[in-house]
């Protein structure tokens, strides 16, 4: 009967690491996803300035234009 009892506490604490082995995975698996969306949202804020000074340049190209066409029509 005394080695069952030793079974079955190496069973108890071996379910007790396999849990704490999970929550720790659960924790390092979180922690990217936060680092993804920063990132994300970096490129996102990223393009829209890049977008805004496209277009920035777009519309100063066509004001020479006009500029041009006006004082030289």
């Amino acid at each position: 009967m005394g080695w069952q009892k030793q079974k079955e506490e190496e069973k108890r604490e071996e379910a007790g690491r396999k849990r704490e082995e999970k929550a720790e995975k659960k924790k390092e698996k979180k922690k990217p996803k936060k680092e993804k969306k920063i990132e994300v949202r970096k490129v996102a804020e990223e393009w829209k300035i890049w977008n805004e000074e496209e277009e920035a340049a777009k519309s100063e190209a066509e004001v020479r234009k006009l500029v041009l066409e006006k004082f030289y029509k």
